[in-house]
């Protein structure tokens, strides 16, 4: 019922405190029994508060009214009363009121609704300086809905935009909007409510988001634990220190709080303008086209870069994400499907397989991005929330594998965009001996039947599969249909060595060679290639590890060349013939 997670500002006190008395008639333990019992059922809704009571306390509550049929012991008794509401051991710190990591529902704590909370501090009071551990409910799940309580909260880090080296760390739930964080920067630094602000999320040293949707939840808005939230105040000349000279960046809205929260009229207004994937004046090379501007929540970067040119911003450690992304962004064909707007038309909400066409919407906002500006990078944060939301193995912000969110990705976006809207039965059939071509054909009209969308116009192929039956020898063929190959990267089959020769004449210094030789082959392939350099003849060399002016290993010519690591000093002797090897130089 509860949700964990990290540590974060609780409610606490020292034990010596004061108690703080409940002033209600206490009612019969009886009384109590039935009334807590009661709401302890009460079902867990959206928005809603509960609290925290440490399970040391509750359990003596318990005992002294009686809860359990099987222990009713001395209920009623003066050494079972309870005392105060007592949540102490709850905190790893007193002082700060800070919640112990990784507590545990029915364990370390019970999850009390507001009305038996009140309830409990009217009979018992609680600990003075104590306050009380609230909790919200919030929401999960995108197609099967159901709450948790939320028992810990998101750690924030706030800041104000001329002074980022005072940071002041909050608590908030994610079921908290933006503009209460707004609300409760303006209030941590002293901004007065007729002064204009706007909030940004800060991801690196350079890098800024700016959050204009005041209605979106902490959860919506894909915030993250430890992320830097910055607040701007609007200069006195109308103008905002992190002022952009793009016209996208526009969709950023100025807020006075004394009136509404809505749009001022000094906000801008989204200019629209034509732009080509290159120079909007030359027909040269390869051109997506003409398109509108596109106004988002993305954040980018002002520069001459041409569109397409353009990074994607870590969000913690999403390089998994954005090296997939600029694969497919740079794939002509699909890109030029969602820059046109063909998608549009194509958007199957109905299909229960698909995401209700959020994904594919979420990628046209970030390719248009891309593309349709001059920007030398964007956050792509929109698209990661969207993600994490159908993909909760994607939600975080850790290392990820890149080829498992490209499979999600192309899967999502072919029954986002499938335009087959009922799919029919099919009933398989073997090749029974026909020709490949026909069989192939068949199958992939089978499979256009069911799946048709411009993922399978460009990525969906084919696999032949030869079965022979190992008894009667009747071989099946089959063709079945594949989005993309996973293949193993080719490993290098040679590696390169440099040995030291050394001849059996002093007065000739040890000559350096540089060997190609089998990456698994033995001692004696390196003889054979450094005789060929060398014109030494193979059988009259020995092979020798040398470390610190001392014989380590005296190889012998079977032993593998994967046992030799490329630090080692390696010298090659001349065996003489009075069977004496010449090392003499070494």
């Amino acid at each position: 019922m509860a949700e964990g997670g990290g540590p974060e500002s609780g409610n606490a006190s020292d034990p010596d405190e004061k108690p703080v008395i409940a002033q209600t008639p206490v009612p019969s333990t009886e009384s109590q029994k039935q009334s807590i019992g009661t709401l302890l059922k009460t079902p867990l809704r959206k928005g809603d508060e509960w609290y925290l009571i440490d399970s040391r306390w509750f359990k003596q509550w318990k005992k002294y009214v009686g809860f359990d049929s099987w222990d009713l012991y001395n209920v009623g008794e003066h050494n079972l009363y309870p005392g105060p509401i007592d949540n102490s051991g709850l905190f790893s710190d007193h002082e700060s009121q800070t919640l112990k990591e990784h507590l545990i529902d029915e364990l370390d704590y019970v999850l009390m609704p507001t009305e038996a909370w009140n309830k409990l501090v009217s009979w018992y009071g609680c600990l003075e300086g104590q306050k009380p551990i609230i909790r919200k409910v919030v929401e999960h799940g995108m197609f099967v809905k159901h709450c948790k309580v939320e028992v810990y909260l998101l750690e924030l880090n706030l800041c104000e935009n001329d002074n980022m080296d005072k940071i002041v760390t909050r608590h908030f739930s994610k079921a908290d909007t933006i503009d209460t964080i707004e609300k409760e920067m303006r209030s941590l630094f002293d901004i007065p409510s007729e002064k204009e602000t706007r909030l940004w999320n800060k991801y690196m040293s350079n890098t800024y988001e700016q959050l204009n949707k005041l209605d979106s939840t902490v959860q919506d808005a894909g915030l993250f634990q430890g992320q830097v939230l910055v607040i701007e105040k609007k200069n006195e000349d109308g103008t905002w220190p992190r002022q952009t000279c793009h016209s996208k960046s526009s969709t950023s809205t100025s807020r006075n709080y004394t009136t509404s929260p809505k749009l001022s009229s000094n906000s801008s207004a989204t200019i629209s303008s034509t732009i080509t994937n290159g120079d909007s004046n030359s027909n040269s090379g390869y051109i997506l086209g003409s398109y509108n501007s596109y106004s988002s929540s993305y954040n980018y970067r002002e520069s001459a870069a041409q569109p397409g040119l353009c990074g994607l911003s870590n969000l913690g450690n999403t390089c998994f994400m954005n090296s997939a992304l600029q694969c497919l962004s740079n794939t002509p064909p699909l890109t030029e499907y969602f820059l046109e707007d063909r998608y549009e038309a194509e958007i199957n909400r109905e299909n229960p397989l698909g995401m209700r066409g959020e994904i594919a919407e979420a990628y046209a906002d970030l390719v248009k991005q891309m593309w349709l500006s001059r920007s030398s990078y964007v956050a792509p944060r929109t698209f990661k929330t969207q993600v994490g939301r159908f993909a909760p193995q994607f939600s975080g912000y850790q290392q990820q594998d890149s080829q498992e969110l490209l499979a999600f990705l192309l899967d999502g976006l072919h029954e986002d965009l499938n335009r087959v809207k009922k799919k029919p039965y099919l009933a398989l059939r073997d090749a029974e001996g026909r020709p490949d071509e026909v069989v192939a054909k068949e199958a992939w009209a089978n499979h256009r039947l069911r799946n048709d969308s411009i993922i399978v116009d460009i990525f969906h192929g084919l696999f032949k599969s030869t079965l022979v039956c190992p008894e009667c020898s009747k071989v099946s063929v089959t063709f079945d249909p594949f989005c993309y190959l996973t293949l193993p990267l080719p490993m290098k089959k040679d590696r390169t060595m440099e040995v030291f020769l050394v001849h059996t004449d002093p007065q000739f210094r040890p000559m350096q060679y540089r060997v190609v030789v089998p990456k698994m082959g033995v001692v004696a392939d390196l003889c054979s290639a450094l005789a060929k350099l060398s014109g030494v003849p193979s059988e009259n060399m020995v092979v020798a590890d040398v470390y610190n002016h001392r014989f380590h290993k005296i190889y012998r010519q079977d032993d593998g060349l994967n046992h030799i690591m490329e630090k080692d000093d390696i010298f090659v002797g001349i065996l003489c013939h009075t069977s004496v090897v010449s090392f003499v130089c070494v």
